[in-house]
């Protein structure tokens, strides 16, 4: 396993680069979900413009208005923060290596950089708005294209989807919610996710600000959902670089003929959670120097594999399928199945008896999802034939 970027690249190609320490594999391959997500939206929302679904928004913005206090404020805690810890990593760079997140969730960082670069974004902000600062500001009306809204949503997911992951997480599991009570600035709270906990939560934001900006929501669905199953693939890709713990159970049964031992069983060498025995014989990073005792099933891979299937199916059938909203159906139909069967062979804390949280909200997605498909589909049927989008 690599726990982050560095460790790819020391084993791989043998550079000894500290600062890709600061690079967590995982937190590497959500960021390159989220670009392929927002790229994928971008995409179907020009699409969607060109077929006359969806039309500009109009937005009024003052201009030639001098920096806000607010605005200033902002820049410099911004500065603050990129000074604070920046400059300490500079001067400190070995101590600061040998526990990257430890540092970036710690007190500790040079004040007199936070300070001076706090500073310079401040100045920096103030003259840019001075040189276009106007004796009499004026409102003017700025067309918003759809496409153009794929960074704000993308961003809205990201932190929502964060937020939701980790109280759902935190739900499974309250001892670690009080935990992070008693040490808010510990390690944990960049870890432990529950997916399903992130796609509820950024769902509903993200459906929010459709409205708000008058996006049609059913369309807005349809065009976000390929990249939702896009991403799902990708990060699960992160999930086993990382060795980060989504994986399944014990899996002792020798690999049939016609399968690679990797991908039936797997131990997790070096991974990123520091779970399993000390790894005596072969690589060892460390900080990280453990594998399982017994190697279980690779899950996350499946999931990958699965989900990069799922995408093509729905990325196929997007411009086929009517009405507004089947896409968006279909995508929860798929994903709930998918998570439904993989959560029998996934290591999971049950919530009532045997069964897990996710498969309560696996069959709840499935359920809502057909009934949601068969009430578009009679809706179609009773107010006449639908415009393929």
């Amino acid at each position: 396993m690599y726990p982050t970027i560095y460790h790819v690249f020391l084993d791989l190609f043998g550079l000894d680069w500290s600062p890709l320490k600061f690079l967590n594999s995982f937190g590497f391959f959500v960021a390159i979900a989220f670009i392929l997500a927002s790229w994928t939206l971008g995409l179907e929302l020009r699409r969607m413009q060109a077929l006359g679904i969806m039309r500009p928004s109009a937005r009024t913005v003052t201009v030639g208005l001098p920096a806000s206090v607010g605005e200033l404020i902002g820049q410099f805690l911004l500065g603050f923060l990129l000074g604070w810890k920046g400059l300490y990593l500079v001067l400190n760079l070995a101590e600061v290596t040998a526990d990257p997140p430890g540092f970036l969730l710690s007190g500790t960082g040079n004040f007199l950089g936070g300070i001076a670069v706090g500073g310079l974004l401040v100045y920096l902000r103030w003259r840019e708005k001075d040189k276009a600062k106007l004796p009499e500001p004026r409102q003017e009306e700025v067309k918003v294209m759809p496409h153009e809204h794929a960074g704000n949503i993308t961003i809205i997911a990201a932190i929502w989807g964060f937020i939701g992951a980790k109280t759902f997480h935190w739900l499974e599991n309250p001892d670690q919610f009080m935990a992070f009570l008693a040490d808010p600035m510990g390690k944990d709270i960049i870890s432990g996710l529950t997916m399903y906990g992130g796609l509820i939560m950024a769902g509903a934001m993200v459906i929010r600000y459709f409205i708000k900006h008058g996006i049609p929501a059913w369309s807005g669905a349809d065009a976000a959902a390929p990249g939702v199953m896009l991403a799902y693939a990708v990060g699960r890709i992160g999930c086993h670089v990382s060795g980060d713990g989504d994986w399944g159970i014990v899996n002792n049964s020798p690999a049939p003929g016609w399968i690679p031992n990797w991908l039936w069983s797997y131990d997790y060498p070096n991974n990123v959670n520091g779970v399993g025995v000390p790894i005596l014989d072969g690589t060892c990073y460390p900080g990280y120097c453990t594998v399982l005792p017994h190697p279980v099933y690779p899950t996350s891979v499946y999931e990958t594999i699965m989900c990069f299937a799922l995408f093509a199916v729905l990325w196929t059938l997007r411009k086929r399928m009517k009405p507004a909203g089947t896409i968006f159906l279909l995508f929860l139909f798929l994903d709930g199945l998918e998570r439904f069967f993989i959560e029998k062979i996934r290591v999971n804390v049950p919530v009532w008896g045997t069964i897990t949280q996710a498969e309560i909200i696996a069959t709840l997605l499935m359920i809502f999802s057909a009934a949601g498909l068969f009430w578009l589909r009679r809706r179609s049927n009773t107010n006449g034939p639908q415009e393929t989008h």
